[in-house]
């Protein structure tokens, strides 16, 4: 598929942390165990009551992988790339679909449903106890298939939309680099939306309908995030900050659009790390586990369920979990 053009904008990022540096953290990442998902690109995760693992890949189909990985089911396909993943009250599956946008799908009859269409990067999504849906469009400008041109470009038109209980849409926030992951705080005062292309958590308060940097100047690029059961946000954080991108950004555009037509081994691109980070919804770091990828590298998902960490990633042929 040939790429699209780009219209990069000037900008002058934050000094890298000196943590963007280092490629382990301080506390071992605890040994992982890997699921095979019987395809590619396991983007996010998922769990069910019995402890099931559920993840999209980039044929469309949406998975579920029995706790011990030996049993992968086909719940439904979705006729896109689907991406992040929620339950709805109903018991019925939110799902992002990158190219069909906001969809509803029965896990017990793969029927689906879609929600909410004209979307150009449907990417992640948290569910309210009532229903109400806050997700995510990353950008305006450009598809999943050719993501890493929108941190080129660094366009600033992802948004943060809400779907309320009579369907109706609602933009929250717009204006946002690379609008990407979703967490609602567990007393649903506010929503956070993770910003890959600025390096940062950003905070909608849902009582006051206010907007501040929750975290600022992370030292990789954050992808999705989730409310974890232990109330903190956990964070994918797909790769380390690049330092050719972040000397690209503040240069004249027309260098950024002449890396755009390079072949793509001369793209930035993430490297095969294996991180996630927590953070207290005040901000705090509280985990941080990082350790070079094996088989298993790039995390895009994630999702703390009692201990147990779930991890999931966009090129990968696995989905990965290990234990606080």
């Amino acid at each position: 598929m040939p790429r699209p053009p780009i219209d990069p904008v000037v900008w002058q990022p934050p000094a890298a942390p000196a943590r963007a540096r280092q490629r382990r953290s301080a506390v071992p990442l605890p040994s992982l165990r890997l699921l095979d998902v019987l395809g590619t690109g396991p983007e996010d995760v998922l769990v069910d009551p019995a402890g099931n693992v559920l993840t999209g890949v980039a044929d469309g189909r949406v998975l579920r992988l029995s706790p011990d990985g030996r049993l992968v089911e086909v719940l439904a396909d979705t006729g896109g790339r689907p991406l992040g993943l929620e339950w709805l009250p109903d018991g019925s599956l939110l799902v992002c679909d990158a190219r069909r946008g906001l969809l509803s799908v029965d896990p017990a009859t793969g029927r689906v449903v879609t929600l909410v269409s004209g979307l150009t990067f449907c990417n992640n999504a948290a569910v309210a106890p009532d229903g109400t849906v806050y997700f995510t469009d990353s950008t305006g400008r450009i598809g999943i298939d050719h993501w890493q041109g929108e941190l080129l470009q660094h366009s600033g038109t992802g948004r943060l939309l809400r779907r309320g209980l009579a369907a109706e849409t609602t933009v929250l926030l717009e204006g946002l680099q690379f609008a990407n992951g979703v967490a609602l705080a567990p007393d649903g005062t506010s929503v956070v939306v993770a910003e890959t292309g600025a390096y940062r958590l950003t905070r909608w308060s849902l009582t006051d309908r206010t907007e501040d940097v929750l975290v600022d100047n992370l030292p990789g690029f954050p992808d999705n995030i989730s409310t974890g059961s232990d109330g903190l946000i956990w964070v994918a954080m797909g790769s380390p900050r690049d330092r050719s991108l972040d000397r690209m950004l503040p240069l004249p555009p027309i260098l950024r659009k002449t890396v755009w037509r390079l072949p793509a081994r001369f793209l930035p691109s993430p490297q095969h790390t294996v991180w996630v980070q927590a953070y207290g919804f005040d901000g705090e770091l509280v985990h941080d586990f990082q350790a070079p990828g094996d088989r298993f590298g790039f995390v895009t998902g994630v999702r703390e369920v009692a201990g147990t960490v779930y991890l999931g990633s966009l090129i990968g042929t696995c989905v990965a979990a290990f234990d606080l």
